[in-house]
């Protein structure tokens, strides 16, 4: 029953420490999640329409166990048990940027000493195309040119991605690997 938003954010946290070369439950500081995710439509298209599981584990349990985007960075934070803050963030196409400026802020105020910070989208239903309408978001040619003079609109898509952050000094002290 869990978002596959939800579970392909967690394996990429799970992969961005372990690349990282720190497992959290070695890791003597606070590590903070600032995370975000796309709308729920896993649990529309999959789940309420199953009579059968909704009367088994009920609404709540369905909810909470791993699709409602409110409980993404919070989840991450009991699975691993990580002790920094644990923020949920919701910016539209920007909140993979915001995550990772509310890790640094909260990095360089000494909140935190560790941050993972990213988001997820998972567009569902999947190979359904997009239909232009004049006025609104989509690219009128199916082209994204972000940052570009011709730029006319966006295009969805599906990914993931979740970066490890620390303060330098305390990187370069521990020999982290750096990019």
């Amino acid at each position: 029953v869990l978002d596959p938003q939800h579970r392909h954010f967690f394996e990429c946290a799970w992969e961005a420490l372990e690349h990282a070369g720190h497992d959290p439950s070695r890791f003597a500081g606070q590590i903070g999640v600032f995370a975000g995710c796309g709308m729920n439509a896993y649990f529309q298209y999959h789940l309420l329409p199953n009579a059968r599981l909704m009367e088994s584990m009920g609404l709540f349990l369905v909810r909470h166990t791993g699709n409602d985007k409110d409980f993404l960075a919070t989840r991450l934070s009991y699975l691993l048990d990580l002790r920094g803050p644990s923020i949920g963030v919701q910016t539209a196409c920007s909140t993979s940027l915001v995550a990772v400026h509310l890790a640094c802020e909260t990095l360089l105020s000494g909140q935190c000493d560790m941050a993972l910070a990213g988001g997820v989208t998972i567009e569902l239903p999947q190979r359904v195309g997009y239909r232009y309408e004049p006025g609104e978001i989509l690219s009128p040619d199916g082209h994204c040119r972000a940052f570009d003079a011709e730029a006319a609109g966006t295009v969805f898509g599906s990914g993931v991605g979740v970066v490890v952050l620390r303060r330098l000094e305390d990187a370069i002290r521990d020999r982290d690997h750096i990019y």
